[in-house]
């Protein structure tokens, strides 16, 4: 049984799927495939951008930042707009706005309307990935609600093993503008299933955008979200860099290289799966855990970048600390019971900034002269910032507790 306290948003003693809570996660998670695949194809087709509207490929890296920008700004936009909404009619819409935003990159004719096109397409992401982990969520007891979470984020994991080789393939066989086609017929599928397999669940009965904007006035959510930002930032710090520190460093061919990042993909699912198991069981021992589990392969990612064997395996390892992601996404949604829309949609935001922090942080070292490899070390050091963060959260929740608990007993 789900209750208002548990959701945050419905009243409803129970959230019950028209064909099974099975069903409506799959839908859920695939809708999580299509954004994911959405935003990670655009980094493996960027050449073909380049080429398609004349164009450097440093200046179409700006369309994978106009996309980023996308979804940092639609993230609260979205949450706050559509407060009163219920959740079912809101992930239709962003199904809709998935299409729209990757129909109109496939269709862009010049390098302008095509940034436009990847803003457009950045908008839904956030707010998708809150809301579908908020509805998974609603569909179960508490004592499974992470793994449910787990199961919505599985699709943004699995972007990186199905999705993105899949419209690579497209892309050189078809054309990029196919592959985005694609990804945008995704959109109207998920808009079309969604009425027919996930529940119904209003809004809050006091749901506004201004009780929204009060996650913004919590502390714990602004640790929880810099633990992401910062924590996160390592992941990309490598992934940003791979192919030319396997190519470079641990001398592997480049048709070959796609088998590593598939590791890496698989240790992303891998990783999702036991870190909303985990989090059920011991949510901040595991976001704590986590960051530690990164700090050690990060280390060992930059001795390991020297040997073929060293390096598949580390990157496998590497991707388990995805794990984090589920984990962070339900402790954003305990520490803004009043505002779970926004503060979930904002972890994406969050995400999408330690893409950006990580990738300028490892060209930093790069360009000092440090190495490709070095790349494992300022991921490191990124995961004892993030830590740092994290161990903050906890202290001052405690003392928070603390004091309340005494202001209590003085009342009494």
């Amino acid at each position: 049984m789900v209750t208002a306290t548990n959701t945050g948003l419905s009243e409803a003693a129970e959230v019950k799927a028209p064909h099974g809570v099975g069903l409506a996660q799959l839908i859920l998670g695939i809708g999580g495939l299509f954004m994911g695949t959405g935003e990670f194809a655009a980094m493996g087709l960027l050449p073909d951008f380049a080429r398609s509207v004349h164009v450097s490929i440093p200046d179409a890296g700006h369309l994978i930042s106009a996309y980023a920008l996308g979804v940092v700004i639609g993230s609260p936009l979205v949450a706050i707009a559509t407060a009163r909404m219920d959740r079912r009619r809101l992930l239709i819409l962003l199904g809709l706005m998935i299409f729209v935003g990757n129909i109109a990159t496939a269709f862009a004719p010049t390098f302008g309307t095509l940034s436009i096109a990847r803003f457009l397409a950045g908008l839904p992401h956030g707010a998708y990935y809150g809301t579908a982990s908020i509805m998974a969520a609603a569909m179960v007891p508490q004592r499974q609600r992470a793994q449910a979470i787990g199961r919505v984020m599985l699709g943004l994991a699995l972007a990186n093993v199905i999705g993105v080789p899949l419209t690579t393939f497209i892309g050189q066989h078809f054309g990029w503008r196919a592959a985005f086609a694609g990804i945008g017929a995704g959109g109207a599928l998920l808009a079309l299933l969604i009425p027919f397999t996930v529940p119904s669940l209003a809004a809050h009965k006091d749901a506004s955008p201004t009780r929204e904007l009060s996650a913004f006035r919590n502390v714990q959510v602004w640790l929880t979200l810099a633990t992401a930002a910062v924590g996160f930032a390592g992941m990309f710090a490598v992934y940003t860099y791979i192919t030319p520190t396997l190519i470079q460093v641990s001398g592997i061919a480049l048709g070959r290289v796609p088998l590593f990042l598939g590791l890496l993909g698989l240790g992303m699912v891998v990783g999702n799966i036991i870190g909303g198991w985990l989090t059920d069981k011991a949510q901040s021992l595991t976001i704590a855990g986590v960051q530690l589990w990164n700090l050690a392969f990060f280390c060992l990612f930059a001795v390991a970048a020297y040997s073929v064997i060293g390096v598949a395996i580390v990157l496998f390892f590497i991707g388990i600390g995805f794990a984090a992601v589920p984990a962070l996404q339900a402790r954003l949604m305990d520490v803004a019971p009043h505002a779970q829309s926004l503060a979930a949609a904002m972890n994406h935001s969050a995400f999408n900034l330690s893409n950006a922090l990580g990738a300028w942080a490892g060209g930093l070292a790069i360009a000092y002269g440090w190495g490709f490899a070095s790349t494992g070390y300022v991921a490191a050091a990124f995961a004892v910032v993030g830590l740092a963060f994290f161990l903050t959260a906890l202290l001052t929740e405690h003392r928070g507790r603390h004091q309340t608990q005494g202001q209590r007993l003085k009342g009494v």
